[in-house]
């Protein structure tokens, strides 16, 4: 069973991502700001970070950076950034670029099955994508 971590300050949006992705068969666990985010991370080894970027104690690129240089596994975890910030600025752009999240999806551009979707385009193997379709 594929592990998610969601880093979620809203508590009903993680609420509802954690319902929805357990009910899709994923184990998931849930933080509500970037400190407390890391460090599941780190302890548990998720195969994929759902990760917002505006929340307290430490945002979420603040994170992902942590995880991409100061750790050896942090290097290679999957991650998706779920925000309301759009990527136009330049320091978004030059975090995505150098950080290679596997998507970037501004929150009130997708819905709840376009997430699901994503998710397992990263962490199902396309066979079983197909299977499951069949």
């Amino acid at each position: 069973m594929k592990k998610i971590l969601i880093v979620e300050d809203d508590v009903a949006l993680q609420g509802v991502l954690v319902h929805k992705l357990t009910q899709e068969g994923f184990a998931v666990i849930s933080a509500k700001n970037g400190q407390e985010g890391l460090d599941l991370a780190l302890a548990d080894h998720p195969d994929l970070i759902l990760l917002d970027i505006i929340m307290p104690v430490m945002d979420g690129m603040t994170m992902f950076r942590k995880l991409r240089t100061e750790n050896e596994w942090g290097k290679a975890v999957k991650v998706i950034i779920l925000t309301n910030l759009n990527s136009d600025s330049d320091q978004i752009i030059n975090d995505v670029t150098v950080l290679e999240p596997s998507y970037y999806l501004v929150k009130a551009d997708w819905k709840l099955e376009d997430l699901v979707i994503k998710v397992k385009e990263v962490l199902v193997p396309p066979a079983e994508v197909q299977a499951q379709i069949s």
